[in-house]
């Protein structure tokens, strides 16, 4: 069993970062991957980014280049910094846990999910 629990949400002007955090707890978190997701207001939850186990990565083509995931296995902790935030990235973000050696993008490949985090971008 993991628990997730991000934190770092909250309102930022376009063009401005945001980070947030999602903490594990539980076994073997370093035989997680961990996702990144986001649902916004009358729409579908969509995936953002994930890292592997082994510290891969893979991204939205909306938020490469503007999204970076890390994690920290000595830690239980997965992050996801946002920068250059656009008013579309409004939405409620979601961490992640699948019990897999690849990189998953889609929802029915996490097992575990943590009660979402609101970010905010105003123009």
């Amino acid at each position: 069993q993991v628990q997730l629990v991000e934190s770092g949400g909250g309102m930022v002007q376009a063009g401005g970062s945001l980070r947030l955090s999602c903490a594990a707890s539980g076994r073997s978190f370093s035989r997680y991957a961990m996702g990144w997701f986001r649902q916004a207001p009358g729409k579908e939850r969509e995936f953002v980014g994930a890292i592997s186990r082994s510290g891969g990565s893979t991204y939205l083509d909306s938020v490469k280049g503007r999204f970076t995931i890390s994690r920290d296995n000595a830690k239980n902790t997965v992050d996801l910094l946002m920068n250059s935030l656009k008013p579309e990235d409004t939405a409620v973000y979601y961490c992640a846990a699948a019990y897999l050696p690849v990189l998953p993008v889609r929802r029915s490949e996490y097992d575990y999910w943590g009660q979402g985090t609101q970010v905010t971008v105003s123009s």
